[in-house]
Parts: structure tokens; sequence; C-alpha cells
């Protein structure tokens, strides 16, 4: 069964700003908007970039009730939604849901972990409760749990269960997953390091910590791509990579949060754990930025 693609393109993984009192709603609101102006094709709020797992259970609601109102349906906003407590994780489903998200992603459980059985228990409880597609995020690096393409294969037969986000760097996986699933599933790298090899075996694009940067840069990347410009798109991604790397001398927000204050749009505020971008990395990730045309 093919489901609807709820995107072909770009989904940045969106920050989120932060000021003393809580989220910063108006350097949100102008990052919602530069980013729709700039092209891109999704929106994704309250992920792993946008420090979801700091966030208090009222912030996270509110910010993708206020995302869905600043886009107001100009591109599809994906609410992250997952959590190592099944409960927890379909409480957020169902506020996402009700506060007019047009689809889920949903991470592994982490520390707790499970069984490739549970994996597929929660998901399919998440699929069920859920008004909107969600999209399945398999982040091992972060969460210790990797989705197994014999598993992917089991999930791809719901009908709500519409993408993934696949982050675990395998390529052999990757190909094995696209095998198995078809056309059942969409796939996204989940990696800017790996955009092109992606959608050279089919992926429709990437969910993006790049694209907070470099959003037009990003977008023609994939442009290219898809009109038959391969060589063009292979390009850009080489060219791109020493920022990528930047972006990730660090734990991913801590480089892009700096990067996004360098541009103007937010206060450098992460919470603890995360701490300020150490300043020969932070110089470094300038000169790529600078690099890259933008004036830092």
């Amino acid at each position: 069964m093919k489901k609807k693609t709820l995107f072909e393109g770009v989904a940045t993984a969106l920050i989120t700003p932060f000021n003393d009192g809580g989220i910063d709603y108006e350097s949100f609101y102008r990052l919602i908007n530069w980013q729709i102006e700039s092209g891109v094709q999704a929106l994704v709020v309250c992920g792993t970039t946008g420090e979801s797992s700091t966030l208090t259970d009222a912030e996270h609601r509110d910010a993708i009730t206020y995302a869905c109102k600043i886009a107001a349906g100009r591109v599809p906003i994906i609410a992250g939604a997952g959590s190592n407590d099944t409960s927890y994780a379909l409480d957020l489903a169902r506020c996402a849901c009700a506060s007019g998200a047009d689809a889920l992603l949903c991470v592994t459980p982490y520390y707790n972990k499970c069984t490739q059985s549970g994996l597929i228990k929660m998901f399919t409880q998440i699929a069920d409760a859920s008004t909107v597609p969600v999209i399945l995020y398999n982040v091992p690096s972060r969460t210790s749990m990797n989705i197994e393409p014999s598993t992917y294969a089991v999930l791809a037969d719901h009908p709500n269960i519409a993408a993934i986000k696949e982050a675990n760097g395998n390529i052999a996986q990757m190909v094995e997953t696209m095998g198995l699933v078809g056309d059942k599933l969409d796939i996204y790298s989940g990696n800017d390091d790996q955009i092109v090899p992606m959608m050279s075996m089919g992926a429709k694009g990437v969910i993006s910590v790049l694209s907070n940067v470099l959003p037009k840069e990003t977008v023609e990347l994939c442009r290219k791509f898809f009109k038959g410009d391969v060589k063009g798109s292979a390009q850009m991604q080489l060219e791109l990579l020493p920022l990528i790397k930047a972006l990730f001398s660090e734990v991913n927000p801590i480089p892009v949060k700096a990067a996004m204050h360098a541009l103007g749009f937010c206060e450098n505020n992460i919470r603890l754990p995360l701490t300020e971008m150490e300043e020969a990395h932070k110089a470094h990730l300038l000169e790529e930025m600078r690099k890259c045309g933008l004036n830092v």
C-alpha cells in the first residue's frame, strides 16, 4: 500500500530558541517564517535539535501549537512525539494531533530500550492512537536502539506509519530496509553528510540540521538531484561537507545553536547538560560559515 508522501526535499529539524523566561517566541516566529520563505518543504519542531529532552511538558505542547499556528498550512509541521515511556509518547501524540501537527516523529525508546518485538508493539500503539501519519526515527548513536530491517518490514504494513528518518549511518542496512519495505514507507536521510547517497537509493530527502543555517542551499541540493542533476547535487554535498562536520564537532544542537546566534536569529541559550560550544570549535564553525558566504 503506497501512502501519501509527507514532503519531498528538506524538512528542517528546527532549533528551539530560549530566553530567560523559557521559549523565545519572538525568535521562534522569525525562524519559522525565514525557513518557510527560504523554501524548505517541512519543519520538525521539538525534535532532538529542538532540545525536546529538556522542554517542560507545557513548553513541548505550546511550541508545537505555536509552530502550527505560525506555519498556517504553508508547510507541514512534524511534531516530535517520542519517548522511552509508551504512555507518555501516546500523550504527546494525542496533544500534537490536537494542536494541528501534520505528522509525528517518534524516536526509538532510549535507556530502558527494548527488543524488536517491543518496538513493534510501541510504535503500533502510537500509530493506532495518532490521527496523522507517523515517521519512525532511528538514531542508535543516541538511543542505543536500532530498528532492524525486518522490524521495518512489519511496521510498514500499518496504514498510519508513513516514513522513516534513518540516522543509523549504515548504508548496507538502509539498502536492505528499502528492499524489504518497497513503496510502503518513504525514507529520509537523518544525516546531513549522507543526503545524496540516501537519495540515490530512493530517499525522498532529508530531515536536516544543516538547513537551519543554509535552508536555500540544502533545498537546492535536493532540487538538483530530483531534477536529474545528480553530479551537481553531489558536488554541493561535497562542498558543504566541511560545514556539516563543523556543525557536528560537538553534540547537536550545541554547534547549530551557536551558528544561529552568530546569524542573529536567537540567543545562544542551551540547557544543561548541554553547554556552550568550546571556543576553538566555535572559531572553526564560524570560519566554515564564512566560506559558505555567510556574514558572521
